[in-house]
């Protein structure tokens, strides 16, 4: 991919409530587009929101405004924007995240690698005052930051975080498109959609690389809501039914091929590293070690109850 390539950043929205943190997300992300590049913000079933989105934006150049057009979730409204982006490269940035200086240069420089089809990075967390002492760090995925095990160098992957994540605009008509079936929606939480579409497009596309990079990084905002144990649970028991759904798509091997090595190398490592940062005084060690243990024990339940009760076909707008 020459120096030329042009980039369509494509934002999904859902909620006002996030109004502040998205206006940053695409003042900071329009900054860093070059000629050619553009910005599309998909309203996700929300005409207030769309609304008030194209008033605000109306000024900017390279920014545009629509509806999603498809079922209602992040995947449904990646895949209407899409279908106008002009892009060599689509580009997917979290509402609730704002980009690093410099982000949208690091996502577009691994492409000048031909083998490269999907770039992503760092999401690292900007909690509502001090991150909570017994969160264990291995654990960051349930709040969509990265989390205590990740390379920590740039290296090809199996899958890329959906807070910042790219793909040239080939894969998807050498892959499709994302799978709508999957997608946090407020009355169904199951993910898993990125994770699906790199095993489908690895799989489908010989020798393309999903590649993680470092250098690429956004702050992922953290709602009070998030921190409290109730909602760490729920993420973990959600991320077990969404890897019973991805599994029955791609099959065991690669649906779990990461997270064998992260149960049996990250997470030990994590519970004991707890418990010697209680003896050496630190009270929330323990209480560390024990979520860990906790947020297994209740993902891996999600799991068999996802795996028992079947495949889920998505019905609904």
């Amino acid at each position: 991919m020459t120096e030329a390539a042009t980039v369509s950043v494509i934002i999904c929205a859902w909620t006002e409530d996030r109004w502040p943190i998205l206006a940053d997300g695409v003042d900071k992300a329009r900054k860093q587009l070059r000629d050619g590049d553009e910005l599309i913000v998909v309203a996700d079933h929300n005409e207030r929101l769309r609304t008030r989105c194209a008033a605000a934006f109306a000024g900017f150049a390279g920014v545009r405004v629509m509806a999603n057009q498809q079922r209602r979730g992040p995947s449904g409204a990646r895949n209407t924007a899409m279908h106008t982006a002009s892009g060599s490269v689509m580009v997917f940035l979290d509402d609730d995240a704002i980009p690093s200086d410099g982000w949208l240069d690091a996502m577009r420089a691994p492409y000048a690698d031909p083998a490269v089809y999907g770039v992503g990075g760092v999401a690292r967390p900007r909690w509502p005052g001090h991150p909570p002492r017994w969160f264990p760090d291995e654990f960051l995925w349930v709040v969509g930051c990265s989390h205590r095990g990740l390379p920590p160098a740039a290296q090809p992957v199996r899958n890329l975080l959906g807070a910042t994540m790219s793909f040239r605009a080939e894969a998807f008509g050498l892959a499709g498109t994302f799978d709508e079936a999957l997608g946090r929606r407020p009355e169904k939480p199951l993910g898993g959609e990125e994770t699906e579409f790199c095993i489908r497009l690895t799989r489908d596309h010989p020798g393309s690389q999903v590649r993680f990079d470092p250098a690429v990084q956004v702050e992922h905002v953290v709602s009070p809501d998030r921190v409290q144990l109730r909602y760490f649970l729920h993420r973990c028991w959600s991320e077990g039914t969404s890897k019973a759904e991805v599994t029955r798509r791609v099959g065991p091997g690669q649906a779990l091929s990461t997270e064998r090595h992260y149960t049996t190398r990250v997470l030990p490592r994590a519970v004991a590293r707890g418990l010697a940062d209680g003896l050496r005084g630190d009270r929330w060690g323990p209480a560390r070690a024990a979520a860990v243990m906790l947020g297994l024990a209740v993902t891996v339940a999600g799991y068999a109850a996802g795996t028992v009760r079947g495949p889920d076909r998505g019905g609904g707008a």
